[in-house]
């Protein structure tokens, strides 16, 4: 569970800036999207494929292909 103590003199736009600070770095929003639906493994394999392949092609587009 994130917390975050609110000092004497710290404004609540600073507190909360602090909170989505610690609720970002602990990955809370990435995890619920991730788990807030079923994938098959197979779609979970498909899907990394795909990434995989688009970011080979940005590389190659970016540096020519050596190939």
């Amino acid at each position: 569970m994130i917390t975050v103590l609110v000092e004497e003199n710290e404004s609540i736009d600073r507190a909360i800036f602090r909170f989505k600070k610690k609720v970002q770095q602990a990955g809370v929003i990435r995890d619920y999207r991730k788990n807030s639906y079923f994938l098959k493994p197979s779609q979970k394999k498909r899907i990394k494929h795909d990434k995989a392949v688009r970011r080979r092609n940005r590389v190659s587009e970016k540096y020519g292909s050596a190939g």
